[in-house]
C-alpha cells in the first residue's frame, strides 16, 4: 500500500496537548515497519529525523498550494492528515482549506481512504472549551464537515493530550466521545495506521486514550 501523510510541519496550542511533528514520525514510522510505502508531504524536510527520513519519500509543499497537494497525492492509495498552527490561536481557515485541497485531489485521482487528526475538544460543548482555543476548534469542525461532504472513506481521529509515552500497543477507542484524558504519540500513530485497512472506525468520530493500568 502506498500512504501519503500530510503534516504542515505544525504544533498546535500547548492546551490541546498536541504535538503533531512528533504523531507524523510516530505515523510514518508505523506505516514502514508495516511495509507500506510511504511519502510525507512537509514544508520543511529537514525537521524529518535523519532515521527516518531515510525510509520515507519526502515531498515539500505547502498543503495551500492546491497543485502540489495534487501531484503529492497522486499514485497514493491512502491519506494520512494532521494539520496544526503551531502555537498561533488566532482565526484561522488553513486546516480546513487545506484538507479541502487533499481531498479534492483524492477524488480526481481515486484515492478513497483517509484519516485525519482532530481533537478531543470537538467531543465537548463549547461553553466547556476554554475560549483560547475556540478559532482552532471551530476550524477542526470545519475538517469534519468536509470529511462528511466528501463521500470518502473517512475516519476522524480525536485524541485528548498527547504524549511522548512509548507505545503501550493496547489503548482503547471510542466512537462518538472520549474515553480518556491521555494517549501516546505512538499508538494514537498505530491507531491512524490500522484505520486504513479496517472498516470497523469507517464514518465514526474516534475518541482515544491509554488503557488504564490495573
Amino acid at each position: 500500500m502506498s500512504v501519503w501523510i500530510n503534516s504542515a510541519d505544525a504544533i498546535s496550542g500547548r492546551g490541546l496537548g498536541r504535538v503533531k511533528w512528533s504523531v507524523t514520525d510516530s505515523s510514518n514510522t508505523a506505516f514502514w515497519s508495516c511495509g507500506y510505502k510511504v511519502t510525507t508531504f512537509v514544508r520543511d524536510p529537514a525537521r524529518l529525523p535523519e532515521e527516518l527520513s531515510s525510509q520515507v519519500t519526502i515531498k515539500a509543499g505547502d498543503v495551500l498550494d492546491s497543485k502540489a497537494v495534487d501531484e503529492a497525492v497522486e499514485n497514493q492509495d491512502a491519506v494520512v492528515i494532521l494539520l496544526g498552527t503551531r502555537n498561533d490561536l488566532s482565526p484561522t481557515t488553513m486546516m480546513s482549506d487545506g484538507t479541502k485541497n487533499i481531498l479534492a485531489a483524492m477524488k480526481k485521482h481515486g484515492v478513497k481512504r483517509v484519516s485525519a487528526c482532530l481533537s478531543a475538544f470537538n467531543f465537548r460543548e463549547k461553553a466547556a472549551v476554554p475560549e483560547r482555543f475556540y478559532h482552532l476548534l471551530e476550524d477542526h469542525e470545519r475538517i469534519l464537515e468536509a470529511l462528511k461532504a466528501s463521500n470518502l472513506e473517512w475516519v476522524a481521529v480525536l485524541p485528548p493530550h498527547i504524549t511522548d509515552d512509548e507505545a503501550r500497543g493496547d489503548f482503547v477507542v471510542q466512537h462518538g466521545s472520549s474515553p480518556g484524558h491521555r494517549v501516546s504519540k505512538n499508538d494514537l500513530g498505530h491507531f491512524m495506521v490500522s484505520c486504513l485497512s479496517s472498516d470497523e472506525h469507517l464514518y465514526k468520530q474516534c475518541g482515544i486514550c491509554d488503557k488504564p493500568q490495573s
